[in-house]
């Protein structure tokens, strides 16, 4: 389904009412190969558009939109150790989440009521509470904007990384992602190491998998606001990884600043936590503001523009770096 001159409000959770001059809708492969057929369509900018919940629009967009709704959970494979369960990279993510723990399939519980698709989770490696994406896809199967072929990218080929997939620079704009696949245990190793997880699951009855499901969505729903009622994108900028030596000169001054040691060798920061610190948390602007429970988010009132947004996360940043030397990034992409 193609529509033309659309308004993106119900397309981006910061409810940002911009309009597209093309949005095509497309639920399945066939729909696609067809509309890649249909090259005027890439004459001009396009963009690749999942659930909107890591987008920030500034302004209307002279160019098109492709939005893949391809839907469907499937289990591909089972036996005593693992499972391999498939998803169409158009079905909302936590719906997947749901399911897998509904059957008992251990290893996405820890990533409950993220935002967004399916599709996003390989392109993003979305992570939260000690679990990221990484840690169970599989494969990923894309389809190239250029010819329709379908191709498989195993994990490796996927070169993940904290928030990061060859999906976002080398491939961007070229691959659509159309099914997902992720290695499942069925005999669950759970993980719950990561902040107040371990005592919220014991709250809830001890740690099984639905506990563990319902202890995040318990821990995210009292942090982090609704986008269905206060426009936001989730975290908007990422955990900056910096040298042991870097960590060690803001913890001498900041005895209370928390450290998580990375793969990599490095430390992890918590970007909400400098943001706190810079005097942001709760603070308000016009019709965009830093959320009051957690300062990684920032919030549309009703009725901020995109650019008041961009310029309130500027503001943030320069704060942030003025105070401890580490510039943040965004997690959010701006259009």
């Amino acid at each position: 389904m193609i529509y033309k001159n659309i308004s993106l409000k119900p397309y981006n959770t910061f409810g940002l009412d911009y309009k597209a001059e093309v949005l095509a809708v497309v639920k399945s492969e066939n729909e696609l190969k067809s509309l890649i057929s249909e090259k005027e369509l890439f004459d001009k900018p396009f963009f690749i558009l999942g659930g909107g919940s890591n987008l920030l629009l500034t302004q209307d967009f002279q160019g098109g939109f492709i939005h893949p709704k391809f839907e469907g959970i499937n289990v591909e494979e089972i036996n005593n150790e693992y499972v391999v369960v498939s998803s169409g990279s158009g079905v909302i993510w936590d719906d997947l989440v749901e399911w897998c723990v509904k059957k008992e399939f251990a290893g996405l519980e820890n990533l409950s009521l993220i935002p967004g698709l399916v599709g996003a989770s390989p392109v993003q490696n979305i992570g939260a509470y000690g679990v990221e994406a990484k840690d169970t896809i599989e494969k990923v199967q894309a389809i190239n904007l250029l010819d329709g072929s379908v191709v498989e990218f195993s994990n490796n080929d996927c070169r993940f990384a904290y928030r990061y997939s060859i999906f976002k620079d080398v491939l961007k704009g070229k691959y659509i992602v159309s099914r997902v696949y992720f290695k499942l245990s069925v005999s669950p190793v759970l993980n719950t190491e990561y902040g107040a997880l371990n005592e919220e699951a014991q709250r809830l009855g001890g740690l099984t998998l639905k506990n563990i499901r319902q202890a995040v969505v318990n821990i995210r729903q009292s942090k982090l606001p609704d986008p269905a009622i206060l426009g936001n994108a989730g975290s908007f900028f990422k955990n900056p990884i910096v040298d042991s030596s870097i960590a060690e000169e803001i913890k001498s001054k900041y005895s209370k600043v928390p450290l998580y040691p990375d793969p990599s060798g490095k430390i992890k920061l918590a970007a909400g936590w400098l943001i706190e610190q810079s005097g942001w948390k709760g603070k308000r602007i016009g019709q965009t503001g830093v959320h009051e429970k957690q300062a990684l988010v920032i919030v549309n009132y009703g009725g901020a523009t995109g650019p008041e947004i961009f310029e309130l996360s500027e503001k943030v940043k320069h704060s942030v770096f003025e105070i401890f030397g580490i510039l943040l990034e965004r997690e959010v992409e701006v259009l």
